[in-house]
């Protein structure tokens, strides 16, 4: 049977307004790094988010079995290494060159998934941005533990993309609340004892909470919505938007802008994205 057009075009919606919520978070998130540094940062973020999604949704409500808690916890491992690895790039890596590099984590997965022999042609492009990218010669202008961290974020993204389809069926969206609870447990105590008291002053809270609410509570609640209603690979090629929103919303919030060549391989990365989100759709 054929797939309703709204069926398709929601969960699309959703990831979308997801994409564009996350780097409008991650570009205001930067700018507390001075006082509380990356994890401080990624404590208040992860910590509020998990209170918030407890409250809202309260997954007490629904009983999980084992092998499904297993799931939610795989699931919110992910999450908290994803978030933390991501802000630690941060401190040395413009915001679009490090989400960039991130992204190789869902277009591995996307690839993982397709069987076309054009999908060659996407893996070499995709590779040629990530070389322009990565510290291997001078010109890149990338820190190289900035890239390292990059990289590794990526590899966390892909096992939240996984594991988070696996979690998403057990808890359904009790599963994101689990999650960043989980998230919670395994990062907020590193930033208590990387920003201390600075962590509560009313002003970094208040800025914590915005962070939360626009980089996890929301985005995630969407990202899960559609990680249930769309295929892995899709779900992995169509956020290929993600380097470029990240870009642009680090260039008036920032003030971060890329050069010809980094722009270049961000888009080599996106065309890579596409390809594939095309061939996906013939294939299927």
């Amino acid at each position: 049977m054929p797939e309703k057009p709204g069926g398709t075009l929601l969960p699309i919606a959703a990831l979308i307004a997801a994409m564009v919520s996350i780097q409008t978070g991650a570009a205001f998130a930067k700018h507390l790094f001075p006082v509380i540094g990356p994890e401080g940062t990624t404590a208040l973020r992860v910590g509020f988010a998990a209170v918030i999604l407890l409250a809202l949704l309260r997954p007490w409500q629904r009983s999980l079995t084992l092998r499904d808690t297993g799931a939610v916890a795989l699931y919110g491992a992910a999450l908290g290494l994803m978030n933390c690895l991501f802000y630690l790039s941060l401190r040395t890596v413009p915001l679009g060159i490090a989400v960039a590099i991130e992204f190789t984590g869902p277009l591995a997965v996307a690839l993982w998934g397709s069987r076309h022999p054009s999908d060659f042609l996407w893996i070499g492009l995709a590779l040629l941005g990530l070389v322009l990218l990565l510290p291997l010669s001078e010109a890149s202008g990338v820190d190289p533990v900035g890239a390292a961290l990059a990289l590794a974020a990526g590899v966390a993204w892909a096992l939240y993309i996984v594991f988070g389809q696996a979690a998403g069926r057990a808890g359904g969206s009790s599963a994101v609340a689990l999650g960043m609870t989980v998230a919670a447990l395994l990062v907020v105590p590193v930033g208590i004892v990387q920003a201390g008291a600075d962590l509560l002053m009313p002003s970094t809270l208040a800025a914590g909470l915005a962070v939360a609410l626009l980089s996890s509570a929301l985005p995630y609640s969407l990202e899960m919505f559609a990680l249930t209603r769309m295929p892995r690979p899709v779900f992995g090629v169509l956020m290929s938007l993600e380097p470029a929103i990240a870009a642009l919303a680090a260039l008036p919030l920032l003030g971060e802008r890329l050069s010809p060549l980094q722009g270049f391989a961000i888009l080599c990365i996106s065309a890579a994205s596409i390809g594939m989100a095309i061939g996906t759709r013939r294939g299927g």
